[in-house]
């Protein structure tokens, strides 16, 4: 490496990807960009643990720290981890580290698997060793050479007129580097033909679009060509929870987003995402966030309030 080479590395420290997303997100809360599949995050205060999903992606933390949750497994998460998610995932996530002066910074950057079965292809990628056990979530400490695309990628939301012809160019050259790096093998269980990754992929992705629907778990294995038993080893492996519960929480993160921006009664949510009980929606919705439905949202809705009188977004 020469001397240019070495001195534009060292300029891509993590300190300066706080520093550019923190001049992009002037204000708390979650930040949609300019740059498709990018978004910004920025915390002032810790946060009580979150039922959310996350999806086929990487996220990064500039600055701060978080707290990750999948089953029964806890990830601590801080600055300079690349954390890369292969399926859509509910996890139970929260910022620990984040103060006024010292305010939580991170990004994540969706990941089109099509890009990655592609680029895989070109690059005629060995299929991943078959001693390196799949995982649907994994953390690394973060390549620099990937640390200066996203530099770049967060430069970019200033540049409305470039940023959609240059913004898919260094996605690229950020996939190409998580295939060749320390997720590289990982990535490439993902685009194994045939391989159960790809088939659990597929039940997740059904469920994501029927989760109102009776799960009926013998046909959902059927479907993507496993027995039963077969399937629903797989599928906690991939998820870190069986099919019944993934379907759970998919529905009552749908309600709350239902109660929240259309001012849907819990009543009318509950029946919209599969529930036939009203006293069962209830039950299941307090267990995962904490209050029944009623109180969670004004709870919610409170937050956003004080939030916005302090110029906040949450």
């Amino acid at each position: 490496m020469n001397r240019s080479t070495n001195e534009a590395a060292g300029a891509n420290t993590i300190e300066v990807l706080a520093r550019e997303i923190s001049r992009v997100t002037r204000t708390n809360g979650d930040h949609v960009t300019t740059v498709p599949g990018l978004t910004l995050h920025r915390r002032s205060v810790a946060a009580s643990p979150m039922p959310c999903i996350y999806g086929f992606g990487l996220g990064v933390i500039a600055q701060g720290s978080k707290q990750v949750m999948l089953g029964e497994k806890v990830y601590e998460y801080t600055p300079g981890d690349a954390m890369l998610t292969t399926v859509d995932l509910p996890v139970v996530s929260n910022v620990t580290v984040a103060s006024t002066e010292a305010p939580f910074l991170g990004l994540m950057l969706s990941i089109d698997r099509r890009i990655v079965l592609q680029l895989a292809a070109d690059m005629n990628l060995d299929q991943a060793p078959k001693e390196c056990a799949y995982q649907s979530i994994a953390f690394k400490a973060l390549d620099p050479a990937v640390l200066a695309c996203l530099i770049r990628l967060v430069r970019l939301t200033d540049e409305a007129l470039l940023a959609p012809f240059v913004a898919p160019l260094v996605q690229r050259e950020i996939v190409v580097r998580l295939l060749t790096g320390a997720f590289g093998p990982l990535l490439r269980h993902v685009v194994a033909t045939g391989s159960p990754s790809q088939q659990i992929s597929k039940a997740v992705n059904w469920l994501k679009q029927h989760f109102s629907h009776a799960l009926r778990v013998d046909e959902l294995a059927a479907s993507v060509h496993m027995s039963p038993s077969t399937f629903r080893l797989h599928f906690r492996n991939v998820t870190g929870m069986s099919p019944l519960q993934y379907q759970k929480q998919l529905r009552l993160q749908e309600a709350r987003q239902l109660m929240l921006s259309q001012d849907m009664d819990a009543g009318s949510a509950g029946v919209r995402v599969g529930y036939d009980s009203a006293s069962q929606f209830s039950r299941e919705y307090a267990r995962l966030f904490g209050a029944p439905p009623l109180r969670d949202i004004q709870r919610m809705r409170l937050e956003h309030e004080v939030s916005s009188a302090t110029g906040w977004k949450i």
